[in-house]
């Protein structure tokens, strides 16, 4: 049975179908309901009808063997008194319950014309007048026996004040046979009719379904080849359509360019660091053996040189692998100004420019993209360097400019991708392995800020980076 409902397509046609049977089967209830509603008052208002016909010759004194309402063949008639005693009946009645008196032959006419003025005066003040007829009936259900047909009726009750006999109630019925072939003829209708529409609905809900759902099995059989073939430049057949499916298949295909993206970018990373370590690592191991086999050659200072270089790169891959698994900044405040001031200390030809400003995020990686904009600029400027730190709306502005030869407009943006060098700075050990400016940026951006390369006024380069104040409504930082 899981097996049977496991897709969407059955589920959603079993769904539509139990839907449209619980509505089918409410409606029919109601419309049964609503039809022997109808035709019962109906039934009840012809009975009515004859009772109260009846009534009004009993209240002209008209006698109870010249009643015309009697000798109806399909409307059984009653008479009774006051204390339930029968006086007429319909002359073909054989049998008759529901009305209260069961009696079918009526008792002789009591000749005490006194008793039944004594009874009279006995009554309540409120009763009718004499010849009057009560307003409105009571019903009630029951069966008849005319001619040895017996059916179910609908009876009135009307209650009539003679002059002469008191006071009488008139019983009379109408036949519900009509009633009964309309509930029964609407029932089987029903009962043909639901079964059919179901199957319809089923039907046309299982191709609907299966022609809305084709385009999502294509995006899972290429998605399957997909993975099985690892080829991330693959991408899923898009609908021509507008609705959430096409939706679905543009996304996707947007997910597996962003992916493909990220293992291109984490292939180039895997190269370019292990060229980058390469070179260190080489030179290392030649010193070692130029060493172990002439000591007195041995170039220390260019193995520690080497080793502090090797030990660099190495934190610089690890900050990097952190920042590309998603690590948060900690969200301590962190006061720019004395940020700046610790960064430029020590360093030749920096002036700092600031004013107070305060972020949220790790005071740590603050400091080392402050490193690196510091350590960029040494390498470029020729006699000055200026860091400032201002407030400008919602942000913390803080600026490292130098005086060398600037960045061309055409690399402001290449500068920033992982071990990338220009052409000025193409010596490995002066230039560095050109991860300073990728690991500011990355740092930047999951900071919630920006970091972006300029023209200096002094003409040299200008790096502005931005971060929200602290308390400044700017979202949550970028991870």
């Amino acid at each position: 049975m899981s097996r049977l409902f496991g897709s969407v397509r059955s589920r959603a046609t079993l769904g539509a179908t139990l839907v449209v049977a619980v509505a089918l089967v409410a409606a029919g209830t109601a419309l049964l309901l609503s039809l022997r509603a109808n035709l019962t008052g109906e039934a009840g208002t012809r009975a009515e009808r004859s009772a109260q016909a009846v009534a009004s010759e009993l209240a002209a004194r008209t006698p109870l063997d010249k009643l015309s309402g009697l000798d109806a063949e399909d409307t059984p008639v009653q008479i009774v008194d006051e204390d339930g005693v029968l006086l007429a009946a319909s002359e073909d009645l054989e049998r008759i319950s529901g009305t209260g008196a069961s009696e079918v032959t009526p008792e002789p006419a009591r000749s005490d014309d006194d008793d039944r003025d004594d009874d009279r005066d006995d009554r309540d003040d409120d009763s009718l007048d004499p010849g009057e007829i009560a307003p409105g009936a009571s019903y009630t259900n029951g069966t008849a026996t005319i001619d040895g047909d017996t059916e179910d009726y609908r009876f009135a009750a009307v209650e009539v004040e003679t002059p002469d006999r008191g006071r009488l109630t008139v019983h009379a019925g109408a036949p519900l046979a009509a009633e009964h072939s309309a509930v029964g003829t609407a029932l089987t209708a029903m009962l043909i009719g639901f079964p059919l529409l179901l199957g319809v609905v089923a039907a046309v809900t299982w191709l609907v379904t299966g022609r809305a759902l084709r385009p999502v099995e294509g995006i899972r059989r290429e998605m399957a080849a997909i993975t099985a073939s690892e080829d991330l430049r693959r991408r899923v057949p898009e609908p021509a359509t507008h609705d959430e499916i096409a939706r679905l298949a543009r996304t996707t295909n947007a997910t597996l360019a962003a992916l493909e993206t990220s293992v291109e970018r984490q292939r180039a990373f895997v190269a370019d660091a292990s060229h980058e370590l390469r070179s260190p690592i080489a030179s290392l191991r030649t010193q070692l053996e130029v060493a172990a086999a002439h000591p007195e050659l041995l170039d220390l200072e260019g193995a520690v040189e080497d080793t502090v270089r090797l030990q660099n790169l190495a934190a610089d891959l690890l900050l990097l692998a952190r920042l590309d698994a998603g690590e948060r900044p900690a969200g301590t405040r962190v006061e720019l100004a004395a940020l700046a001031r610790e960064a430029a200390e020590g360093r030749q030809g920096v002036t700092v420019e600031a004013e107070r400003a305060e972020t949220a995020g790790s005071r740590g990686q603050l400091a080392r993209v402050l490193a690196n904009l510091l350590d960029n600029a040494e390498r470029h400027a020729r006699e000055r360097i200026t860091v400032t730190v201002r407030r400008e709306g919602g942000e913390a502005v803080v600026g490292v400019a130098d005086d060398g030869e600037g960045v061309a407009e055409a690399d402001r943006e290449r500068i920033f991708e992982r071990f990338v060098r220009l052409d000025a700075a193409r010596s490995r050990d002066d230039g560095g392995a050109g991860l300073g400016l990728a690991i500011a940026r990355d740092v930047a951006v999951r900071h919630g800020g920006t970091l972006t390369a300029g023209a200096a006024p002094a003409g040299g380069a200008l790096f502005e980076l931005r971060l929200p104040l602290a308390g400044a409504d700017r979202g949550t930082p970028r991870i």
